[in-house]
């Protein structure tokens, strides 16, 4: 008979692992279909974007804040409920009659999202032992990639199949799933921070200024993108000032100035995300237009990367239980560090297996960063603080990723302005690239630093 305290980590794993699959999922399958859904509603660039962008908005809005309230409610409570929301706006996303409520229900789904990441990795730290997480944690980053991996696969064949719905009528069938397989083996609630208070005035605040930032960077350079970036960034320097005032904020600044491991690691993965995160589209945006693919052949080449990252995930997860999580995460980012220094030199003519070549180095680098970081951060922290670290790893992840994909804007909008890619201006395309990655390995060499800090005095 099944020991009930392997059986409880079993449990925990399968419903984690199959949720932490469907948020990316969507996310990777949605930029495929963007071609179709503009086809059928004919909306501008800019409306176009935000089908993608209200998704990580939202998530970054709520990621923190529901991360808290699931150490106060219940984090069982606060997952079950955000695969609910979740699954029911997939539906609806896809019978959705306009471009307008299309992005409505994408920002709830967004929502749905965040209150799944945001407990998911504070419900496996709250059931595996200390000698056991890194590997868990590494499985649900596995599937986190795995998720990343398939969505431009199946995302493909059922846009192709099924038009554009398609992708969100297979999603709300996952989420389903995911509601099934939690009713069924999520016996148990964890709520370590039961009876205080919950910070709301805090998290308006956070979420004023953190959609202000992100909307205001991604209007960059114009003069309303700095005004809206001003605002957000005024915001954040009286919410961290609101928030050392109370007992019991929304996020726990104090965290940041007392513990060094759970303060670094932060600051790590956000500089991770943000030098990271826009390669993949950049390198799809190469692979098409200066060496000719299709979507489908450019995709089975970049899915080198995620493909490496599933399969490395859980061997770095729980090699970061027997050696200092910090130190490897430290080696991934200084791996993907050289990765971003070598694409630099890319060229017209360079070669495609050059390229699989680097993306092999960023799987690899990845791997060994995010699993044994995530570990370095949920093992930084008290118990009743974990849904709290949850989230704060989530909200660094879609703030870098925000602002990857912001640095890589700006830029293009300075060497080439609000035309169109073609020909004419390849060469302005090929030096806006290589002046991004230029930007981003600086990013992340400066990253490594943050990493490395850390462990001082470890």
């Amino acid at each position: 008979m099944l020991n009930p305290n392997k059986a409880l980590e079993r449990a925990v794993l399968i419903v984690t692992s199959f949720a932490a699959f469907v948020t990316p999922f969507i996310g990777s399958a949605t930029n495929i279909a963007l071609p179709s859904i503009s086809k059928q509603f004919s909306p501008d660039a800019v409306t176009l974007s935000w089908v993608a962008t209200s998704y990580l908005l939202a998530s970054a809005v709520f990621l923190a804040p529901f991360g808290r309230l699931a150490d106060i409610l219940g984090r069982k409570k606060i997952f079950i409920i955000g695969l609910i929301i979740f699954t029911i706006t997939s539906f609806l996303c896809a019978y959705s009659p306009n471009i307008k409520l299309l992005i409505f229900w994408r920002t709830f789904q967004g929502i749905g999202s965040a209150l799944i990441f945001g407990t998911a990795m504070a419900i496996i730290t709250s059931v595996f032992p200390k000698e056991k997480r890194g590997r868990a944690l590494g499985i649900v980053v596995a599937f986190v990639y795995l998720g990343l991996t398939l969505g431009p696969f199946i995302g493909g064949f059922l846009t192709k199949n099924q038009g554009w719905q398609g992708i969100f009528l297979f999603t709300a069938l996952l989420g389903l799933i995911s509601i099934i397989l939690s009713l069924i083996y999520l016996k148990q609630e964890w709520a370590d921070a039961k009876g205080e208070k919950f910070d709301w005035k805090g998290s308006l605040i956070y979420g004023f200024s953190i959609v202000s930032l992100m909307y205001g960077f991604s209007l960059l350079p114009e003069i309303n993108g700095l005004i809206f970036t001003f605002f957000g960034i005024v915001g954040i320097i009286i919410f961290i000032y609101f928030e050392n005032t109370l007992e019991f904020p929304v996020i726990n600044i104090k965290l940041f100035k007392s513990n060094r491991v759970f303060a670094f690691s932060n600051y790590a993965a956000l500089i991770n995300y943000s030098a990271t995160f826009a390669i993949g589209f950049l390198l799809s945006l190469y692979l098409q237009y200066i060496k000719g693919y299709d979507p489908q052949e450019a995709g089975q080449i970049l899915v080198v990367q995620p493909l490496l990252m599933a399969v490395f995930s859980p061997v770095t997860g729980k090699l970061s239980d027997k050696i200092n999580p910090g130190k490897v995460a430290s080696v991934g980012m200084a791996m993907i560090s050289a990765g971003l220094f070598i694409i630099t030199f890319i060229e017209e003519n360079t070669s495609i297996w050059h390229i699989v070549a680097i993306l092999v180095l960023f799987g690899i680098g990845y791997a060994l960063f995010s699993s044994p970081n995530s570990n370095a951060i949920m093992g930084s922290v008290e118990k009743k603080y974990y849904g709290l670290a949850s989230g704060t790893v989530g909200t660094m992840r879609l703030i870098g990723q925000m602002s990857s994909m912001g640095i890589a804007m700006m830029i293009f909008s300075i060497f080439i302005g609000k035309e169109e890619i073609k020909p004419s201006n390849y060469t302005d395309f090929m030096l806006s690239i290589k002046t991004i990655f230029i930007v981003f390995a600086i990013l992340c060499f400066i990253g490594v630093f943050f990493s490395l800090a850390r462990n001082k005095n470890n």
